[in-house]
Order: structure tokens, then sequence, then C-alpha cells
């Protein structure tokens, strides 16, 4: 009985989760010709407000590690889990300056994602093929992780009435019908009720589950201070290695990244002014108040579930709640859940598909004036890619996931040094991406992350900057007479609206 109620409200959630999306197109012009559809499609026509950019660069932050890793990692270590909470908000506040940058020079130039800007910056259309390929290897194991975190939720709250393969395959089959279609915006819309039931159920959860167990906070806390003080000082339990130099140098490095990884630039991009991304910086913040409520819970499921191991404690929240709650709340809880894997799932595929309709397929030209339909294909394509590994290869992607923010990093000179500094040239940006990433995967697959106590991710960025810097320095100028304005951005940070262009402006000289 109690499987057929939850699966039942979860069904009824995902119905509506697809109509949502399809409906959110309703009434949208296509744009002017193809690249005015890719516009549209891609990043909702440079046109969402202040509401529709926060739900949805929320929702894409905010993601399946918010239910299931953070009660793990508050369940396993503690206080290190703090970090995201950290990250996230530092890099809001970077992002109110970046954001509006990134903005504006896409507008001017008719530039949808990081990919263009890369290519446009440099003149190189293959650059943009290459950051699209090297970004889709360290966004796919997301896209993974998402559907393994959908499948290990709806599994749980259908009481293992739905196996976890099925479960994959919903998350693949939901995201894909809807986001196909709808594209940004459908995934803005889809954001909406989705943050509304975040926001209910984290919000009774955060009063349920410590007066049910605890009769309420203050006996929950005393007794987490008494018997399980390891928890709240650095290094948290157990020998992690995840001191102060791991957590201030893993907030600093996540909060650089984190504005220009593409997801985020995608949310940017749909924004229709640049006051849109500095309301939204600002508010952004109040959401991760949310996320404290995962990591308390995880650590109060140690004194209701003890004993839970490897993968098993990233179900510590749920563990509370299944047993506890009626089968309808357990239903509702895990379709919020459930879209916190979706909304973000959505966004990874619909840039995965933009980047590669725009900078590597549009390097054939019989696919250039069709970069819509090819960026469609290819979110059906990478979608399917992570569901197939899922079933047969998980732990390939899961080992990829290691280095996927740490390797994304090491973008950072190429895209806001090169538009910020237009003596960076071609070859000292690459020379230090291809060092980065090396430094990366070298210290992440010896398994020597964190170094010297640090965040590996960071060392690889001093390096990848030490080296482009002295490349730039010892190497001739690079020609472009180009004037300064088609390069830099620096100088329409100020008045970006004087920048803005059609929807279905041309793109830059790099394409």
């Amino acid at each position: 009985m109690n499987a057929t109620v939850a699966t039942s409200v979860f069904g009824v959630f995902m119905a509506a989760t697809v109509a949502l999306g399809l409906l959110a197109t309703r009434g949208r012009r296509k744009g002017n010709g193809e690249g005015g559809g890719l516009a549209e499609w891609s990043v909702g026509g440079r046109s969402l407000g202040t509401a529709f950019i926060w739900v949805l660069m929320a929702g894409e932050g905010y993601t399946s590690f918010s239910y299931l890793g953070a009660a793990g990692w508050g369940y396993n270590y503690g206080a290190p889990v703090l970090y995201v909470v950290a990250y996230m908000s530092c890099g809001y506040a970077i992002g109110y300056v970046v954001g509006p940058m990134l903005w504006a020079y896409a507008r001017k130039h008719g530039l949808v994602g990081i990919t263009d800007m890369v290519a446009h910056r440099f003149g190189r259309p293959w650059l943009g093929a290459l950051v699209a390929v090297l970004a889709t290897v360290f966004l796919l194991p997301y896209v993974q992780l998402q559907i393994t975190g959908m499948g290990v939720v709806v599994s749980t709250i259908s009481y293992g009435a739905i196996s976890l393969n099925w479960a994959y395959f919903i998350a693949f089959a939901v995201t894909t019908g809807f986001v196909v279609v709808s594209g940004l915006r459908g995934s803005a819309w889809v954001s909406v009720l989705k943050d509304v039931l975040v926001i209910a159920t984290l919000g009774f959860l955060a009063f349920y589950v410590p007066l049910h167990y605890f009769d309420g906070y203050g006996p929950f806390l005393d007794r987490l201070v008494t018997e399980k003080s390891e928890w709240l000082t650095f290094p948290g339990h157990g020998d992690s290695g995840l001191g102060q130099a791991w957590f201030i140098t893993t907030s600093f490095l996540n909060s650089l990244t984190v504005v220009i990884f593409p997801t985020t630039v995608a949310g940017y991009l749909g924004a229709k002014n640049a006051d849109v991304l500095r309301r939204n910086a600002m508010l952004l913040p109040a959401y991760n108040v949310l996320l404290f409520v995962p990591m308390l819970l995880g650590m109060a499921a140690l004194f209701v579930v003890p004993g839970l191991v490897g993968a098993e404690s990233n179900l510590a929240l749920f563990k509370l709640v299944v047993d506890s709650l009626p089968a309808w709340a357990v239903g509702v809880i895990g379709v919020a859940a459930a879209l916190s894997s979706i909304v973000p799932m959505a966004v990874f595929m619909l840039v995965i598909g933009t980047m590669w309709g725009r900078s590597v397929l549009s390097l054939v030209p019989r696919l250039e004036r069709r970069q819509k339909g090819a960026a469609q294909v290819v979110v059906v394509i990478a979608g399917s890619l992570a569901l197939l590994l899922t079933y047969t290869a998980p732990n390939t992607l899961v080992r990829l996931s290691l280095i996927s923010y740490e390797a994304m990093a090491q973008l950072l000179p190429m895209v806001l040094l090169g538009l910020m500094w237009r003596r960076l040239t071609l070859l000292g940006a690459m020379s230090g991406l291809v060092v980065g990433v090396g430094v990366v995967c070298g210290f992440v697959f010896t398994e020597n992350d964190p170094v010297w106590g640090v965040n590996a991710g960071i060392v690889a960025l001093g390096a990848n900057l030490v080296v482009a810097l002295a490349v730039t320095y010892a190497g001739p100028r690079e020609h472009d007479d180009r004037p300064d304005e088609e390069v830099l951005a620096r100088d329409e940070i100020g008045a970006p609206e004087r920048a803005a262009e059609p929807d279905g402006a041309p793109a830059g000289t790099g394409h």
C-alpha cells in the first residue's frame, strides 16, 4: 500500500514536470533564422527576468547532492561539508561582477556559451570546439551523478517497488522529454515547481526530525556536542584530511570556478539585462540557508540510524523519513529530491548540446545552419551515453567526477584573464591549460588530493597561471587587427545595455 501511494504521488508530479516543461515555449517566437532559434532554446531568448534566473540558478546549484551528498557528508565527516555553503556564497559575490561582464560580451557578439566566448576572444573556431570537448568530459559525470541520484531517491521512496534500473531510465526520459523541446526556458519553469517543493519539504523536515526524534533542537544539539563533538570541528570525523587549509583553498577555488562553469554561464546569458544578474547575485545566498537542513539531518541520522557505511550513508536523510512519515509525504519529499536531480541534469545536457551544436558540429559546413537541431540531437546522445554508462560502467564516470570541478577550474585563465587582458596569447593560454589539467589528473588519480593539506586544483591552477604568463611574456605578441571592443569585455561592464543586439544577431568573428 505504501509503495502504491508514494509511487502514484511521484508519477503525478513527473507528468506535471514534463507538461510544465513543454508548456514553457507556448507563444514564444522562434527567432530570426537558426541562430535566433538556438538563442531562444539555449539561453531562453536572453529574456528571463529576476525570478526565473533566481530559480534557474538556484536549481542548477541545488542538486541531488543537497539531499544525498550533503546529508552523507554530514553523516560521515561533519564540519567539512560546510565548504558548499562557503564557496557558493562567495561565488555569488564574484558573479555580481563577472556575470554582467560575460552577459554583455555575449550579447554584443551574438554568443550563446563559454565556448563561443573563447573562440571569439582568440579568433580561433577550433579552440571553441576543443574547449567544448574538454568541458563535455567534465560535465558528463554530473549528468550521470544526477541520474544515479534520482534513481536512488525513486527506488527508496517507492519502498523498492521501482528498481534502480527503471528509476535511472525515468530520470533520463523525463529530463530529455522537455529539455529537447523547450530548452532553458523549460528548465526555468520546472525550477519553479522544484523550488516550491524544496523549500516546503526542507522547511518541514527542519522542524519535524528534531522534534520527532529528539524533542527539539536543544536536546539534539546537546547530544551532538556531547557525543559527536568530532563532527563539529575540522578535519571532521575520521582521517579525512579535510582540514582548515583544504576548506579555505577549496572554497576559494570553487567560488572562482562556479562563475565560469558552463551551466552557470548559461544562466547568466539567459538574463534580459545585467541588472537582473546583479539583483540575482544578492538574492541567491538566501537559498543557501536550505543547505544547512540536510547537513544537520545527516548528523541527526548518526543517532537514529547508526552504522551506515559507504554509499549507504547518502541515504541518511531518507532513512529518517521513510519509516516515520505517511507514504504520501514520503512521495512528496522524494519528488522534491528527484526534481533536484532533473533541473541541474537538464541544464548540464542543454549546455553540452549547445557547446557541440555551436562550436563543434558547426565546423562542418552542412551543419553550420542547423545548429539548434544538431544541439538537440547531441542532448539525446549525451544523456543516452550517461545512462548507458550508468548501467554498464558506473565507476568510469564516478572517477572522472573526482576531477570535474578542479579540472574545469583550469579554464579560468583562458576565459576570465583572456577577456580582461588582451596581452594573453593563445599559446600561453593553451600551455597553461595543458599543464593545469595534467597536474590535476596526476594528483587525483594517484590519490594525492588533498596535497600538502590543500586542494590539488588550486596547486594546478597556480601552475597553470605561471606557465600561461611565462609563455605569453616569452613569446611574440599576437597580431590582432580587431579593435579593443571586439576583443575585450572589460569596457562593457558599466553600460551593458549599449552592447545589446537582437537575439538573432550573427556570431562574432570567431565563427
